[in-house]
């Protein structure tokens, strides 16, 4: 899937705080501007900016704020002043992530540690100046319950490369599943989507492929918006799971059972080898995916060319070629 296939569906609109494109919103005027971001997942995804603090009200430069109290229901307060931003910023929240702007996301980029858009980790005062890291932003719990499905992250661990790939994964996924619950329910798209997802969801979590198969199966049998939200629900749950070199390996041994057939032995043995010297962690796994493509497509092996698994996200993100 490359990034003329996409740029010929609706943008893949991704949410963001604003701090991290750039934008002097701070609480001293700074920002905290993301390049990885701004520069690469720019030039693949439709930047929506969100600023929570600035929208409720707060101006800039302003009186820095921190959570205080208990982690299931903390109190949002000025560091110097104690003015409790709290009611505000929650009635805000609640507004907010029903706007028509955040309607079609196919997910969120939240600046870590913030006492508003923080995911986790977010400094938490039990006593006056005694803070745990323990607490969710006021903005990113209220999104995060509102949009339970929706891939989000945080900027810091997306420089983590498992992690920026599974977060990205997760995003061309939920946009797929956006574009095909947004046309008329059609039962034989739906078999079709979820057959070329086989591959993909078997390297995340073998089981959740499971659940989905059945559910896939009694689709005649379930309501439409039952299904949808069963289904949407179990993907994304699925691959949040970690996808290992392992799970990978099984499923290129798997796609090799399609592929042998048509190969010379010489041809096996490279396809064997390089799948090895990935489980090894010799290779990254670019290159036994790299190596079956090109046979697939040489093949023309259908099932096998329509998986996602080959192709989740454009090449030039590089997403695949660490070790």
């Amino acid at each position: 899937m490359g990034k003329e296939t996409e740029s010929q569906e609706s943008p893949i609109r991704i949410g963001i705080s604003s701090c991290l494109l750039g934008k002097r919103v701070r609480f001293d005027g700074g920002h905290e501007k993301d390049s990885y971001i701004t520069d690469i997942l720019g030039s693949y995804f439709e930047l929506v900016p969100v600023c929570p603090e600035i929208e409720v009200g707060m101006p800039v430069p302003r009186e820095p704020v921190r959570l205080e109290g208990a982690s299931n229901s903390p109190r949002m307060v000025g560091v110097k002043t104690g003015t409790d931003w709290t009611d505000k910023m929650s009635r805000y929240a609640r507004q907010r992530v029903r706007k028509a702007d955040l309607a079609d996301l196919s997910g969120f980029i939240f600046k870590s540690r913030s006492p508003s858009c923080g995911m986790e980790r977010v400094k938490l005062y039990v006593k006056a100046e005694t803070a745990e890291k323990k607490a969710v932003g006021l903005f990113a719990r209220a999104f995060t319950e509102h949009f339970p499905h929706l891939p989000s992250e945080e900027e810091g661990r997306l420089t983590d490369a498992a992690l920026r790939e599974n977060f990205i994964v997760c995003v061309f996924v939920y946009h797929r599943l956006q574009g095909l619950f947004r046309r008329r329910f059609n039962r034989g798209e739906m078999v079709k989507f979820h057959t070329a997802h086989k591959y993909l969801l078997l390297a995340h979590s073998p089981s959740h492929y499971q659940q989905l198969g059945r559910l896939v199966a009694a689709v005649k049998q379930t309501p439409v918006a039952v299904f949808k939200e069963r289904y949407l629900a179990l993907v994304m749950e699925g691959l949040k799971c970690k996808s290992t070199s392992r799970k990978n390996t099984n499923v290129l041994q798997h796609i090799v059972g399609f592929l042998r057939p048509h190969l010379s032995s010489d041809e096996r043995r490279d396809v064997i080898s390089a799948i090895d010297d990935y489980h090894r962690g010799l290779l990254p796994l670019i290159v036994p995916i790299t190596l079956i493509a090109y046979f697939v497509r040489r093949h023309d092996i259908k099932y096998i060319k329509d998986q996602v698994y080959l192709n989740p996200h454009p090449k030039e993100l590089m997403l695949r070629n660490h070790v």
